[in-house]
């Protein structure tokens, strides 16, 4: 079973859901929790288009995205151990993950249009060909009110889920 989970996390709309499902199975698996953000630093924004925000900003930026994904999963019950790293995020992810030894990784899915996908490629794609460990690619909505009941484990019995879903 999962006892190693890394959250992979920027705060987005579907990095939120990755967060949650990443902490309802972490949950569910009584995982240790790890929580990552990258900043990455891209190539094709230069400072001559005019188009950068500085490093130092975003890294601001991100260390409180990761502040505040630390306090969601505190409010759960978890302890997790968060990172921010600054770089490629598959590649800081991967590294991440196989330097704690992770058994799962959960990222967000943000769809892209077919020649951004050729361009800059999936993260979760890559991350399934670089690591061993299990890849969550996160796209289940999960409320408000699903996301507050973790708040209560024990509420909802472990095959539950499966069965909601309609996978038993």
């Amino acid at each position: 079973m999962y006892r190693k989970v890394l959250l992979a996390y920027d705060g987005s709309i579907e990095g939120r859901r990755a967060l949650r499902e990443g902490a309802k199975l972490a949950q569910l698996c009584r995982a240790e929790v790890f929580l990552l953000a990258v900043v990455e630093l891209s190539p094709i924004i230069s400072p001559e288009a005019g188009l950068t925000i500085p490093v130092d900003e975003q890294t601001a930026n991100y260390e409180s995205i990761l502040a505040e994904g630390v306090e969601r999963l505190k409010a759960l019950g978890f302890s997790p151990t968060a990172r921010l790293e600054a770089g490629d995020p598959g590649q800081e992810i991967a590294e991440f993950a196989e330097e704690i030894g992770a058994h799962l990784v959960v990222v967000g899915h943000r769809p892209q249009g077919p020649l951004a996908r050729w361009w800059f490629g999936s993260v979760g794609s890559y991350l399934v060909k670089r690591l061993r460990c299990s890849v969550l690619v996160a796209q289940t909505e999960i409320s408000d009110d699903e996301f507050e009941q973790l708040k209560q484990p024990g509420e909802m019995p472990i095959a539950d889920p499966v069965s909601q879903h309609g996978l038993a």
